[in-house]
């Protein structure tokens, strides 16, 4: 019953009528009452107290015209010999709506005409009225509380307005660090198992090859399968406690990779068959971790790329500081998987996640990677990151 009574007075229409019944009691009964020997109500009196009320049913619609309609009816009472106390409270209510409708520069014209209308009607009276001032006052008041209410309505839709800008700005920014999430998730992934994988891939089919013939080579690349695997399992038990917030894990988690790790990087990629070449000169500074990461991983694509697509014999990366940036380059000597120069590769050689992770690692420090056919032939990428720039 409760919420019924609020959804009715929420209606605008029945607002009105309620209005116009509250002001009509002490208008007609006003009008009706006035001082033996002076002009008595009539018809007249009634007709313009049914028109008075009429309009305010209309107030919303055209505030204006109603002001206009009230305040004329009004001005007929005082000529006709009609004083009263509650005779103006039609054109109160009118004018309080053309404030609350309108805005300021409207309201202070129509307060203008308004005090100027009710001292020529005060002084044009049959009786001038005792108090001119307090006749010029109310309309004033009337306007001046319709400002107020409108004043206040729209700074409520601005609070509104503010806050709900607010709940987007929230939601996108949740959703931006959501994706940046599981971006960052779906490379540490891809960067931990692919280039694993790849050398155990390759390592598994020298074991197949030997094992006939040479037993001792199958044995030995048997054994280096193993080995990354339990490296790859132990990193993907770290990465998954990390992301569980699993604080009980039983080993440490280990640091982040860097620069410092490339020599076992390269060794894995040897072990795969590629013939690997490393220049690492990084100064005597310490880098960020940020960098550090990046180069590991950039490499560590490269080098998954070369022994996956490249059919290359060698491989050349090159680590190196230069000014505020550290330079990141590996070159190969090989073709893609079917045969075409790499700067004419399909999607089924080298394009894939690994080079979209290598920009995406590059792009949040603010980076950048570019790759494609080297000078001299073969596949090169080169990733340029700066030492002390974007974070984010």
């Amino acid at each position: 019953m409760r919420i019924f009574k609020r959804e009715i007075f929420k209606n605008p229409r029945v607002v009105d009528v309620l209005v116009a019944a509250v002001v009509a009691f002490p208008t007609t009964m006003d009008a009706w009452f006035n001082i033996p020997g002076t002009r008595q109500a009539d018809a007249i009196t009634y007709s313009l107290v049914v028109v008075s009320i009429g309009a305010l049913l209309f107030r919303r619609r055209w505030p204006g015209a109603v002001a206009i309609v009230c305040g004329s009816a009004l001005t007929a009472w005082y000529l006709l010999g009609h004083h009263g106390e509650a005779l103006n409270l039609p054109t109160i209510v009118a004018l309080y709506t053309v404030a609350v409708q309108g805005d300021r520069r409207r309201s202070l014209i129509v307060g203008a005409l308004a005090v100027t209308w009710s001292a020529t009607v005060a002084y044009s009276a049959a009786e001038p009225a005792n108090a001119p001032i307090l006749e010029m006052a109310w309309p004033v008041i009337a306007l001046l509380l319709g400002e107020n209410v409108r004043n206040r309505r729209e700074l409520l839709d601005e609070y509104a307005r503010r806050a709900e800008l607010a709940e987007i700005d929230r939601e996108r920014e949740g959703r931006r660090r959501v994706e940046e999430e599981r971006l960052r998730i779906a490379r540490e992934f891809h960067d931990v198992v692919a280039h694993t994988v790849t050398a155990m891939n390759v390592q598994a089919g020298v074991a197949i090859d030997a094992f006939d013939v040479r037993p001792d080579v199958a044995k030995r690349a048997l054994q280096q399968v193993r080995a990354s695997g339990r490296a790859a399992l132990q990193e993907l038990r770290a990465t998954v406690a990390v992301l569980r917030g699993d604080d009980s894990a039983k080993e440490p988690a280990k640091p982040a990779p860097h620069t410092g790790q490339l020599e076992e990087l390269v060794e894995l990629s040897q072990s795969a068959g590629l013939q690997v070449t490393l220049e690492l000169d990084t100064g005597d500074e310490n880098l960020p971790s940020v960098v550090e990461l990046a180069a590991y991983r950039i490499v560590q694509e490269a080098l998954t790329n070369v022994i996956r697509h490249a059919n290359a014999s060698h491989a050349a990366v090159v680590v190196a500081r230069d000014n505020d940036s550290l330079v990141v380059e590996v070159v190969d000597d090989g073709v893609t998987s079917n045969g075409r120069a790499p700067d004419e590769r399909d999607g089924t050689s080298r394009e894939g996640y690994g080079l979209a992770g290598m920009a995406e690692r590059a792009a949040a420090i603010g980076g950048r990677v570019e790759h494609g056919a080297g000078a001299g032939g073969g596949f090169r990428v080169r990733a340029v990151l700066p030492l002390a720039g974007d974070r984010s």
